[in-house]
């Protein structure tokens, strides 16, 4: 403020002395040629002129101003006999009032506003240090900006298009090379959207958050360890029978007549038996034994890695979920702010309850089948239910697969019995689709039977099983999406 106080008085006085000179009275009080005046005050137009011109790029630039105190050894001073051109002291006149007193005092020699050396204003980097006390280096001129890139050229839009393909090509690149990485934090936070209306009840009753996130993760972690602690001890024993079983499956399956018929028209077996032993000579076949042994050490080794990974990256994401929403929903314009909060909580609602809903559904399938195939004293029961229960989390096709298992095993212990099956899961089906499946998904995601079918096949093409579980409830947000935001703004034009 105070270098535009000094600078605004050195203006002042300048227009004082325009005035001055511009008076009625002036060539009667100094007694010159009028000619001469006006020659002069031709001369100081033109140096205001210039000043003013400075005053516009100070002020327009970025350059700061300062105040020029202690002179430096590039600033000319009284003693060297220089006077800086830009300075004010350089104008005509300036260090001397006309009638031969000092500058700024009247007629009548009363003080006015008199300026002097350590007042006047410099751009910075044209001398001295800043503030004239030294100690920091003033900042060099180094011109106006030029005219900015014209965005409309074609080299610049090419330019910046070939750069948006390069940085597009180097993030598929990174996505390719960090696949399971995104397919176990999708897998987490799928997991954690789940769960988290569990955790909102909690919190609701008046627990804390965390607490709240403990006594669900421990929930969960119990529920898994009751259904291990009661299914997988008769999986593993009958899975060890089925495999002990396996030799006496092949000859009931060779004495079957419509076999025998094959065998005899095409001589199949003899062709089977003749291939086997020329595998066994050739050493291929023990090799492709102990590499499928290997290979099946390694999945079952990254399928624990991998599910120890999920269950940390879901206490996480359950604990911190609050403020990565807050997070994220600050990046939104404050106008549009309350809208996407509402979308994405609605979203996320939809795919937790999805979620939900369909293990519920498997859960409910798995069990029923459970007692049907112990009704008809199926062997493999506890196997058979697991892999139904499983198949049934995958939409549209799930349900059907596990029943098409279920016959396959029970057509090899008694025709009769596949028979059963196939008639229960035709059943079934058609009570979970018209009873079971409404009651609980009424308040998940309302799809269209085609869209579901097209998300499932695109979900399950991209990313498998789990690209399978995923696609309905994307589907459903983006439907939601279309729903709230692309149909309003079309009605609006």
């Amino acid at each position: 403020m105070a270098i535009w106080g000094r600078w605004l008085a050195y203006r002042r006085a300048q227009r004082a002395r325009m005035d001055q000179l511009r008076g009625p009275g002036r060539h009667s009080r100094i007694g010159q040629d009028l000619d001469a005046d006006r020659r002069h005050l031709g001369d100081l137009e033109e140096r205001l002129a210039h000043d003013e011109q400075l005053e516009h790029d100070l002020l327009g630039s970025t350059l700061p101003l300062r105040v020029s105190g202690r002179p430096s050894p590039d600033t000319p001073t009284a003693t060297s006999g220089g006077v800086d051109p830009d300075s004010p002291a350089a104008l005509p006149g300036a260090g001397t009032d006309p009638a031969g007193g000092p500058q700024g005092r009247g007629p009548a020699g009363d003080a006015g506003p008199a300026t002097t050396a350590s007042d006047r204003l410099v751009p910075a980097g044209r001398g001295g240090a800043v503030g004239g006390g030294g100690g920091r280096a003033a900042r060099r001129d180094f011109g106006p900006a030029g005219t900015p890139f014209n965005r409309q050229s074609p080299f610049y839009v090419g330019f910046v298009g070939a750069l948006g393909v390069l940085v597009a090509y180097g993030v598929w690149q990174a996505v390719s090379e960090l696949t399971t990485v995104v397919t176990l934090l999708a897998v987490a936070f799928f997991l954690t959207l789940a769960l988290d209306p569990l955790v909102g009840g909690l919190t609701r009753r008046g627990l804390r958050r965390g607490f709240a996130v403990t006594l669900v993760f421990l929930g969960v972690l119990a529920v898994f360890g009751l259904v291990g602690w009661v299914v997988f001890p008769p999986v593993t024993q009958q899975a060890t029978e089925l495999a002990n079983n396996a030799p006496n499956f092949i000859g009931n399956l060779l004495q079957n007549s419509w076999v025998q018929d094959l065998d005899h028209r095409y001589q199949l077996l003899a062709r089977i038996q003749e291939e086997v032993d020329r595998r066994v000579a050739d050493g291929n076949l023990w090799a492709g034994v102990f590499g499928g042994v290997l290979d099946a050490g390694k999945v079952i080794a990254s399928g624990v890695f991998s599910t120890l990974t999920v269950l940390v990256l879901t206490l996480y994401f359950m604990a911190s979920l609050p403020s990565v929403k807050h997070a994220a929903y600050s990046l939104v314009p404050a106008s549009r702010r309350p809208r996407i909060m509402s979308l994405a909580e609605e979203i996320m609602r939809r795919v937790g309850s999805y979620a939900i809903g369909q293990v519920c559904v498997a859960a409910i399938n798995a069990c029923c089948a459970y007692l049907m195939m112990s009704w008809l004293d199926l062997r493999f029961a506890a196997v058979l239910a697991v892999t139904v229960g499983f198949l049934g989390l995958v939409p549209m096709v799930g349900a059907t697969l596990g029943a098409v298992v279920v016959a396959v095993v029970a057509f090899f212990d008694q025709p009769e019995k596949a028979l059963v099956v196939i008639v229960y899961f035709i059943v079934y089906q058609q009570i979970e689709n018209y009873m079971v499946m409404p009651r609980i998904m009424q308040r998940t995601v309302s799809v269209p039977g085609a869209v579901t079918i097209v998300a499932a096949l695109a979900g399950g093409t991209l990313l498998g099983m789990l690209g399978a579980l995923l696609a309905i409830p994307v589907a459903a947000g983006l439907l939601l999406i279309y729903d709230e935001v692309l149909v309003p703004r079309q009605r609006q034009h």
